[in-house]
């Protein structure tokens, strides 16, 4: 998948600057997956592609779908949203994490995540994971699609490509949710 073939708000030079800080950590984190990076574009309208799997062997996006996120995340003001690390708030929460054991919970299979910065540190415990919905569209549109609790929630479908790929590695594969202003 070439940069023309991603979403039309995405930030290569943004997205560019965190793959090399994702390279970077993982030189010092040896702990976790080298192969594959994922990353969540927040300040792309949530009617668009704004998650993107990333081959760190091939260099390239191999695939990329819509992501919900948190209903505590909204503003009333289009395109502005507000993140929070606060249990109950319903708010995703920005920064990197770690994806985890797949469990069967009230979407389906679902993974845990375990947030690896001061902005996302109480993940595990306010149940944030990474899970598939039904209300979150296939395709892009020009609307904002649904509202997770503060979850990152993908299409059923986008989903189920990306279990193939996240089941098969050894190591915790690494999940960056991140937003421009």
């Amino acid at each position: 998948m070439t940069k023309s073939e991603v979403s039309n708000n995405f930030d290569s030079k943004l997205f560019d600057k965190k793959i090399k800080d994702l390279q970077t950590f993982i030189k010092k984190n040896p702990q976790y997956n080298s192969n594959y990076f994922l990353l969540a574009d927040m300040s792309i309208p949530s009617g668009h592609n704004r998650f993107f799997v990333y081959d760190n062997q091939a260099k390239k996006v191999i695939d990329q779908g819509l992501v919900a996120h948190g209903w505590g995340s909204e503003t009333n003001i289009k395109d502005s949203l507000v993140f929070k690390n606060i249990e109950n708030s319903k708010a995703t929460s920005l920064g990197k994490y770690s994806i985890h054991n797949s469990y069967e919970g009230d979407f389906g299979k679902a993974y845990k995540l375990k947030g690896l910065d001061a902005t996302n540190n109480k993940a595990f415990e306010r149940f944030i994971v990474l899970h598939k919905h039904s209300c979150v569209p296939e395709k892009e549109q020009e609307n904002p699609i649904c509202l997770s609790f503060g979850c990152p929630t993908l299409n059923e479908n986008f989903f189920l490509r990306l279990q193939k790929i996240l089941d098969v590695q050894q190591k915790p594969v690494l999940l960056w949710i991140y937003y421009k202003n």
